[in-house]
């Protein structure tokens, strides 16, 4: 029992370590573009896989469940938001007044895609839920994000997104996932026989963790803000990540979700997404100091996966056994 109490969480250990590794070894160099490369060809793999577990009946059901995607969207663009506009009127007089700014531009980019699904999978949540709400956020969020950010940040200019983010999104994840379904009647046997292909989904947050504090080191932020600025940015992000945490588990719990969506809702409505801000935030605050401004975002990032990444382990451990499916009488059961 002592044994199993101490066990190691080598899942966060990874985590710990891709962020002390692109600390002191960031990619640099010839090793920048392949480690992005790198990271969509692990993405993408991860939706092709999800594809192939995934039965027909549970994407059917993940396409059509609205209150679960509209519970999702709330939390990103209406709660995050409202504690963004509440932080606004108190950092500004505490820490330089452009981090406080990208606290507020913080709470309005879209969730994260990859590493929403891939904790949702690993804690043995909705899967299919967590597709579609991320994917929606993001595709959403190409529009509302700048929007938002005009409307609350007094943002001068054309705020415009690069529309080659949508495709983006549709090539790495939709696509692949579709392209799992269609292959699954081929590979869903091979994929049940292989259940060490959940380290597949560790492995690319591991990846995400690594591709993200590499971008951070190579911008030089710690050189550009003080110790105070960087406490009191941990102490908001901190304090942003348990508030929401919390109300994503316990509203949708008193709201009569099921277990598998509250893990859903709680890993998507409570991400934040550097990959989909930083390229808005270049565009929205052209000639501005986008760096300083990102801050807020890349420490919330870190926060989130690492917080995540520890949750996700504990729900998967303490999972219910899952139902078995299958595709016809008498064939070997769906992985899922």
């Amino acid at each position: 029992m002592a044994r199993r109490r101490l066990r190691v969480d080598w899942f966060l250990v990874g985590i710990l370590a891709a962020a002390v590794l692109a600390s002191f070894l960031p990619a640099r160099g010839i090793a920048i573009p392949v480690v992005d490369v790198a990271t969509k060809v692990a993405v993408a793999g991860l939706f092709f896989v999800h594809g192939v577990r995934l039965h027909p009946r549970e994407a059917l059901r993940g396409l059509t469940h609205w209150r679960l995607h509209l519970t999702i969207l709330s939390f990103t663009y209406v709660a995050f938001p409202l504690i963004g506009l509440g932080l606004d009127a108190v950092l500004p007089r505490l820490i330089n007044p452009t981090l406080a700014a990208g606290m507020l531009f913080l709470s309005l980019v879209p969730s994260t895609v990859q590493s929403s699904i891939a904790f949702t999978s690993i804690a043995k949540g909705n899967v299919a839920g967590a597709i579609v709400s991320a994917s929606a956020s993001n595709l959403i969020g190409v529009v509302l994000t700048p929007l938002l950010t005009v409307a609350l940040m007094n943002v001068s200019g054309g705020a415009s997104v690069d529309p080659g983010s949508v495709i983006d999104i549709m090539a790495q994840i939709l696509l692949p996932f579709v392209v799992g379904q269609v292959l699954r009647r081929w590979l869903a046997e091979w994929v049940a026989r292989h259940p060490r292909l959940k380290l597949f989904d560790q492995a690319s947050i591991v990846l995400v963790v690594y591709a993200a504090f590499s971008e951070g080191v190579r911008e030089h932020m710690w050189q550009r803000v003080s110790l105070l600025d960087v406490a009191v940015l941990v102490a908001a992000c901190v304090a942003i990540l348990v508030v929401m945490l919390t109300a994503t588990w316990y509203l949708p719990g008193l709201a009569r979700f099921t277990r598998a969506d509250r893990i859903a809702i709680q890993f998507c409505g409570t991400k934040k997404s550097l990959a989909s801000g930083l390229p808005m935030a270049t565009v929205l605050f052209a000639g501005q100091d986008v760096g300083l401004l990102i801050l807020p975002l890349m420490l919330f990032h870190q926060l989130q996966l690492m917080t995540c990444g520890w949750l996700a382990g504990r729900y998967g451990r303490s999972a219910p056994p899952e139902p078995e499916l299958s595709d016809a009488p008498g064939r070997p059961t769906d992985p899922r």
